[in-house]
């Protein structure tokens, strides 16, 4: 008698670059276990931050608008797994549910969408910038102060559309999804992390689970990537104890060099006025720790008020 095949439910946003991610994953599976087609359903679930595209992230909650509905459906056992931008998820995850890892990193780097020039110093003075992250706009007032940096929400199309339409002069986004996407030839130049550090997670897609479903677990395993699981433990470690939000703006990069990790933090202030850095080294099997320890020694060296502000 012929054993049926497993049927596992992956939960997804149903933006264009959610969906590539989703698939990614269930390709992934398919492929690691010799199954079929229909082996692995995905099932899109609308989220609160799918619905907010008119305010910044920080004014209508911060993290987790991007995953809270997921995670309710795998709490709710209506689907298996969900499937989420490292980014977007919160350093404290709901009780029963857990990382069980991630689909190998893609290029960490954010991407400049210029109407007219090739650089950053491409653009005249005064210059309109749209952007929804808190970091990259510090970032960019930190190199560029004299730019008008406002807030663009909304998909990959919707922002590259508003440049495109002169709106904006400007505007970033993630490289790795421009890629995924198939978007690579709009960028106009590739931000060096030395002077742009990425979001912590960036480039990362992670796979949430519940606790003690050791049959899932154990069938994500053959997908998912150590390294990429190592830098997102220092850098989750890092933001966790900053008690990252979307109202400081924090950028951390991990990179795993075999038996050794090393690590960049930062925090801005929302204007770019201020820049405090923290450098670390240590053993990968200490990831966490070392993140930790990070972010403690951040807070101290970052003014009161400063986070969280």
């Amino acid at each position: 008698m012929t054993q049926s095949l497993p049927k596992l439910r992956l939960g997804t946003r149903g933006s264009l670059l959610a969906l590539w991610q989703a698939h990614a994953v269930r390709d992934a599976l398919l492929k690691a276990h010799g199954w079929e087609a229909d082996a692995v359903s995905v099932e899109v679930i609308r989220t609160t931050g799918d619905a907010i595209t008119d305010r910044a992230l920080a004014q209508a909650g911060g993290k987790g608008l991007f995953t809270k509905e997921l995670e309710e459906a795998l709490l709710d056992r209506r689907i298996d797994l969900a499937v989420h931008s490292a980014k977007d998820m919160a350093t404290t995850l709901p009780d029963g549910l857990h990382i069980v890892g991630y689909l190998p990193r893609a290029d960490v780097r954010d991407a400049l969408i210029l109407r007219e020039g090739a650089s950053l110093a491409d653009l005249p003075l005064g210059a309109r910038v749209g952007t929804a992250s808190l970091r990259r706009e510090a970032q960019l007032r930190r190199l560029r102060p004299d730019l008008q940096v406002s807030l663009l929400r909304g998909n990959v199309q919707r922002r590259l559309d508003k440049v495109a339409q002169g709106e904006f002069d400007a505007t970033l986004l993630a490289l790795a999804g421009l890629t995924r996407l198939g978007m690579a030839d709009r960028v106009s130049a590739v931000l060096d992390t030395a002077d742009f550090l990425p979001a912590v997670g960036q480039g990362a897609v992670a796979i949430e689970t519940r606790h003690g479903d050791l049959a899932v677990d154990m069938l994500v395993a053959r997908v998912v990537c150590r390294a990429t699981a190592t830098a997102l433990r220092v850098e989750r470690g890092f933001l966790a104890e900053m008690d990252g939000s979307c109202r400081t703006p924090i950028a951390g990069l991990a990179r795993v060099d075999g038996d050794e990790v090393s690590f960049r933090g930062a925090v801005l202030a929302p204007d770019g006025s201020a820049y405090y850095e923290i450098v670390r080294h240590g053993a990968a099997a200490k990831a966490a720790a070392l993140g930790v320890e990070a972010g403690r020694e951040m807070r101290a060296m970052v003014p009161p008020g400063l986070i969280g502000a």
